[in-house]
């Protein structure tokens, strides 16, 4: 039944969801990928999609920018609607001047200052895991499809705009070994773990903090493409 985020009925989300921040990437995802998509939310304008891919059925929804949103939608989603499997899908800012603009990134863990796991579970720790069975799945449909794949730790963030006194790039990169920051994958791994569901999370670069480099905002909401498609490639796998 529908919560107060989600006016989905029983039935009518998959058990694969893969996840954009922005609800426009999930309706350019859906009108552009999933075959006979239909709309079940609509909330806040949190669009969310089923249809299929290859066949197969499929869910997308945004999940709106940082921990406290994706936590409401991904909670909801697992424990509400018999959600398996979350993929994020969402957009980064490199960390090192090795990563380019349109690079992919597959998280194999999720560092963090956010104390979003001990408020909601009482679980301490910075960093959060993705599902180990589900990176490998990422990976295999990255290779059948042929598009180049990074794997590596990330930060999630609490804040966008940093003050010039608090810890910036350097030392997350230095210290932390985080090669780009993104602001939701800690808490999807924390709420796939405390309910016992998988969570991963793909970006794709979108400007950089060490190059400045930049990517539009139209880019981003619609030119990911090898991210999008390693991501379904691999929801039809489970």
């Amino acid at each position: 039944m529908s919560t107060p985020h989600n006016a989905a009925q029983n039935g009518e989300i998959a058990k694969t969801v893969l996840m954009p921040g922005d609800p426009l990437r999930a309706k350019y995802i859906a009108e552009t990928y999933l075959e006979n998509p239909t709309q079940f939310n609509t909330v806040r304008n949190m669009f969310g999609y089923t249809g299929t891919y290859k066949g197969k059925e499929v869910s997308v929804m945004g999940s709106g920018m940082g921990m406290p949103s994706i936590g409401i939608y991904s909670y909801e989603l697992y424990k509400n609607y018999g959600v398996e499997n979350i993929i994020r899908i969402g957009s980064a800012g490199a960390y090192t001047d090795k990563l380019n603009l349109f690079d992919v990134v597959l998280a194999d863990s999720a560092w963090s200052e956010s104390t979003y796991a001990y408020v909601q579970s009482g679980v301490e720790g910075d960093v959060q895991l993705p599902s180990k069975e589900l990176n490998e799945v990422i990976e295999d449909a990255a290779k059948r499809i042929n598009k180049p794949l990074l794997t590596a730790r990330i930060h999630s963030s609490d804040v966008f705009y940093h003050e010039d006194n608090v810890p910036g790039h350097n030392e997350f990169y230095n210290e932390h070994g985080c090669v780009c920051v993104e602001m939701e994958s800690y808490a999807l791994f924390h709420n796939a773990k405390v309910l016992g569901k998988q969570a991963a999370c793909i970006l794709t670069i979108s400007d950089s903090l060490v190059t400045h480099a930049v990517t539009t905002a139209e880019e981003r909401q619609n030119s990911f493409n090898s991210m999008m498609e390693v991501a379904l490639e691999a929801a039809i796998s489970l």
